[in-house]
């Protein structure tokens, strides 16, 4: 008798379990763990020939395709590139800017979860599990924090900080998040949420747009600890007050634009594909 036909004690039919996908699908994490969704990796990197070999060698192996936007750089961050990883993903940036990088990376992911982190050294692929593992149990975006309990940071200075924290109250104030941490480019979604973070801005103020779109779509944010690092080579780009000011003006215009409404799982992957094996 076919199992959806059977009705115990005289209750509705019971749903049987959907099939397992084939084992080729999983990819192995540890001897004892193994998911099967598939995962991008996007690298901004301009001028980074000399950070790449150390941010490619914390990247796990089990990462299905990193992608490396290059912002025009005058150096050899591409070459090294393709000599760390052959099969690495290079896309030449059209304009100019974090924010853009970062838009024009994430068009190019061919995975299901698509994680953002920096080429200069101060973020740790090795954390890498810690976001996939929290969008695998249920949450739709997953966002680093240097001040959640485990998290630190060793390139905050005091001006940073202090900028970081106003902003971020800001944000907890006119959104009614819980965020912790605001201005941090270490993030991980799924692929299909794109819709609702819809990047359209240049500058670092990338991270932030990302957080309040997360957040006024609906979508199931969770935080996870996370230690910046700092600058292994060369100065970073980060201006405090300027791009402090873009970060503002970005929390008001968001403020009156309507969210995108958040994509639905796709009802036909196996229950599986969402879970571990």
């Amino acid at each position: 008798m076919s199992p959806e036909t059977v009705k115990p004690n005289g209750k509705s039919p019971v749903t049987p379990l959907r099939s397992m996908p084939p084992i080729e699908r999983f990819t192995p994490i540890t001897p004892h763990l193994a998911i099967s969704p598939t995962v991008s990796v996007v690298v901004p990197a301009m001028n980074e020939a000399e950070n790449l070999p150390h941010v490619f060698a914390t990247l796990p192996q089990w990462i299905d395709e990193i992608v490396l936007v290059d912002g025009n750089s005058v150096d050899d961050t591409v070459a090294v590139a393709r000599r760390l990883r052959p099969n690495v993903k290079i896309v030449t940036q059209t304009g100019r800017g974090k924010g853009n990088a970062l838009a024009e990376g994430f068009a190019a992911c061919t995975g299901d979860i698509i994680v953002m982190i920096d080429a200069d050294g101060s973020t740790d692929g090795h954390e890498i599990i810690s976001f996939v593992g929290a969008l695998m149990t249920g949450a739709d975006f997953v966002k680093g924090s240097r001040y959640a309990s485990g998290g630190g940071s060793d390139d905050l200075t005091f001006s940073r900080r202090l900028g970081n924290k106003v902003l971020t109250g800001i944000v907890n104030k006119m959104y009614g998040t819980q965020y912790t941490d605001l201005c941090y480019g270490y993030n991980a979604f799924w692929s299909r949420h794109l819709d609702v973070l819809d990047l359209d801005c240049d500058g670092f103020e990338v991270e932030t747009l990302m957080n309040i779109r997360a957040a006024k779509g609906g979508l199931k944010v969770h935080e996870v600890p996370s230690h910046e690092r700092d600058r292994i080579h060369g100065e970073s780009n980060l201006h405090v007050v300027r791009d402090g000011l873009r970060v503002l003006r970005t929390i008001l215009r968001e403020w009156r634009r309507r969210p995108a409404p958040p994509r639905p799982e796709p009802a036909a992957a196996p229950a599986a594909d969402r879970g571990v094996a």
